[in-house]
């Protein structure tokens, strides 16, 4: 699924900047193993962090719920991206939707499909919903720290020009640049630490912590987008330019308010 066909020699180490290994032939991005990374976290912490919620499934429970969400990361975030950033181009170009070597995935369209096949799967396995939202959030968080990493090693979705100090150079961009891959990585991971005390120093009502991540990860990127330099258009609503982050942003945010009102008084038991 990350491997791509190159005209690269029997073995080659770091042949590009966005290629770590090159074997036969055979092409290994930074960002899939990035993706991969994210995976192999979800399958080791889901089950310890489980217990936090009582959630006691089995080793083959656990992997099919890393399965089902490992198809709505893609497949939602692809499809985000096709939908959200240039449906224009991909309608034109249908097969290349499905190059996704070639970058473009949205977290917007990630967190929409994961929360649907998470319903799904709570649904056929008899799980509370709630319970393993507060739950996914640390490896979700960690995840997404990881993507950015990724951005930052390919170099793209940087920022504006900044005169700080750790403005990062970009080949064939003129002036430094804030590194707001690093920002945005900085901000999921502390985003992961504070969900993961929630989780095992207090005992919040079912959902509060799921709604806390979706809050911050909203917060966080809204406010990043200021920094990040964009590639398409703003939507002006009334006298207010938001970017596509920003707008896209917004009904995540709401939902996460929705949830926060909706969701059982009852705290988790001691």
């Amino acid at each position: 699924m990350f491997l791509h066909r190159y005209p690269f020699p029997m073995f080659s180490l770091f042949p590009s900047r966005t290629i770590a290994l090159s074997v036969f032939g055979f092409a290994i991005h930074w960002y899939g193993i990035m993706y991969v990374l994210a995976f192999l976290t979800a399958i080791w912490l889901l089950p310890r962090l489980g217990k936090m919620r009582k959630l006691n499934l089995s080793y083959d429970q656990w992997l099919s719920l890393v399965s089902w969400i490992i198809v709505g990361v893609l497949v939602g975030g692809r499809l985000g991206f096709v939908l959200l950033y240039n449906p224009s181009y991909y309608f034109s170009h249908p097969r290349e939707i499905f190059f996704v070597w070639q970058g473009g995935m949205a977290s917007h369209g990630g967190f929409v499909a994961v929360i649907l096949v998470l319903f799904l799967w709570v649904r056929k396995e008899r799980v509370n919903f709630l319970s393993l939202g507060d739950i996914v959030t640390v490896p979700a968080a960690i995840g997404l720290a990881l993507g950015r990493i990724g951005n930052l090693i390919n170099q793209e979705l940087y920022g504006t020009v900044t005169s700080l100090p750790w403005g990062i150079s970009i080949p064939g961009v003129a002036g430094l640049r804030h590194p707001t891959q690093a920002y945005e990585c900085l901000w999921d991971l502390a985003t992961a630490v504070i969900c993961f005390f929630l989780l095992k120093y207090f005992h919040t009502r079912n959902g509060r912590i799921g709604v806390i991540f979706l809050m911050l990860y909203a917060v966080g990127r809204f406010l990043l987008e200021y920094f990040r330099e964009q590639q398409y258009s703003l939507f002006t609503i009334g006298t207010v330019a938001l970017t596509r982050g920003q707008l896209y942003t917004i009904p995540l945010f709401l939902f996460a308010l929705v949830v926060w009102f909706l969701a059982p008084k009852r705290k988790v038991s001691s």
